[in-house]
């Protein structure tokens, strides 16, 4: 959420206080990355981390007290170009099944490397309730699987999220249904209405007994309220009080790395993206499908769509601009991992590399249909198959975008090869 509050403020006058720089708490991340991170591929842009802290203390603690840990409710990834022209808010579904890699956990101990949903990337850093191991082991994995280099991040809990809303004046909703939630303390009639922090909170947060019941559908609400925050924080923040209620709100709640701790700086950040246009500024989803379609006693989890996905991730690396009718029409094209009938050779020479390889495209949902030797071995890692098999083709081949993909008269029929050279970093696969 705390994305909206960088949005909203470029819209008004240069209002410093500062009293407000220290109520921003600083964390810092860099020590905890390690130094294996993607590179900065587009000078000039920005990749802001933003996490939405489910924590249960303070004043959160109303909201349940059953957590022992650290948890980030919302994860999203807001790309600044370098030009400044366009925005791109970029949601991550905490119900992802993905690599989690080890990470600091606060108490000298670090985890070990292992399949989990993305969110408790946080929890894990988060164990001993530090914000910076919490945020850093989020920004490893987000990094490991997006490419995207993160150069700054922001936490916010919910009573700074609240605060906001209420600064405001309340925000319109238009739920198509009425919502009635005890756990997410809501009940809300059906149809537009201006709600208050409090009930804005259970909006975004709810998610059962609501359309299907998904963390996607939860997503889409959470998207549609920041852009309406974003467009009456610009209408309405034009008066010295009613901007300071707000930043007092929004920096209270407020976490971020050494380099954005503070109202000058954050200020500076929003003043850069005050002219972008609301039609240019694009909330994006990765795209997704219930991880059951591959591995059928999976009833809980989602995995990415590929190669959308790494489409997405790639566009933005190279800060190149994806609008969200662009992202929708590509993903009507889907093709599960479960769908793609894959056989693995090794070319490497180096014994056992093909059953290494086949199980984690086994764990990542493909249907390996046998493995042996290629014919000779190879310097580069390659992808190969027959007419008609073009879309399966794509799907393996972004998970390994270093790899050589063409159709192939002399490709074994009805399957897609994969020769396996030394160059294949086998983690790519996680």
């Amino acid at each position: 959420m705390t994305a909206v509050v960088v949005l909203a403020v470029g819209g008004v006058g240069a209002w410093i206080y500062q009293d407000l720089n220290d109520n921003i708490n600083s964390a810092d991340v860099d020590d905890k990355l390690g130094g294996d991170r993607p590179e900065n591929l587009s000078p000039g842009s920005k990749n802001i981390l933003v996490v939405g802290s489910d924590s249960r203390d303070g004043a959160n603690a109303k909201y349940g007290k059953d957590l022992t840990t650290m948890q980030s409710d919302t994860l999203m990834v807001l790309h600044i170009p370098a030009d400044r022209k366009w925005a791109a808010v970029v949601s991550f579904p905490r119900d992802s099944w993905v690599e989690i890699p080890a990470c600091e956990m606060g108490d000298g101990k670090t985890s070990s490397p292992h399949k989990a949903k993305i969110n408790e990337a946080f929890a894990i850093g988060g164990t001993s309730g530090e914000v910076a191991e919490a945020a850093a082991c989020s920004i490893k994995t987000v990094e490991a699987h997006t490419g995207l280099r993160i150069d700054h991040f922001m936490s916010v809990d919910f009573s700074g999220f609240k605060g906001m809303v209420d600064a405001l004046d309340g925000i319109e909703v238009c739920p198509e249904q009425a919502i009635k939630s005890d756990k997410a303390r809501l009940n809300m009639e059906a149809g537009c209405q201006t709600v208050d922090g409090e009930t804005a909170l259970g909006y975004v947060r709810v998610r059962y007994g609501v359309g299907d019941g998904s963390d996607i559908g939860r997503i889409g609400r959470q998207q549609e309220f920041m852009n309406a925050l974003v467009k009456k924080a610009k209408g309405k923040l034009t008066s010295p009080s009613s901007l300071y209620g707000f930043l007092q709100s929004a920096t209270k709640s407020l976490t971020t790395d050494p380099d954005l701790a503070g109202i000058q700086p954050i200020y500076g950040l929003a003043d850069e993206l005050k002219g972008i246009p609301s039609d240019r500024l694009a909330f994006l989803t990765v795209p997704n499908y219930p991880r059951e379609a591959d591995v059928p006693t999976d009833k809980a989890n989602v995995v990415w769509q590929y190669p959308q996905a790494a489409n997405l991730f790639t566009s933005l690396a190279k800060d190149k601009e994806m609008t969200k009718a662009q992202l929708q029409a590509a993903v009507k094209d889907l093709v599960y991992a479960s769908q793609v009938r894959v056989q693995v050779l090794n070319g490497t020479g180096v014994s056992g590399r093909a059953g290494e390889v086949a199980e984690k495209l086994r764990k990542a949902g493909f249907t390996v249909t046998g493995t042996g030797n290629a014919p000779q071995t190879v310097a580069k890692t390659a992808v190969t198959f027959p007419t008609g098999l073009e879309k399966q083709a794509a799907v393996l081949s972004s998970r390994l975008p270093e790899a050589r993909s063409a159709a192939s008269a002399d490709a074994a029929a009805g399957v897609v090869t994969l020769v396996v050279g030394p160059d294949l970093d086998v983690k790519e696969l996680d």
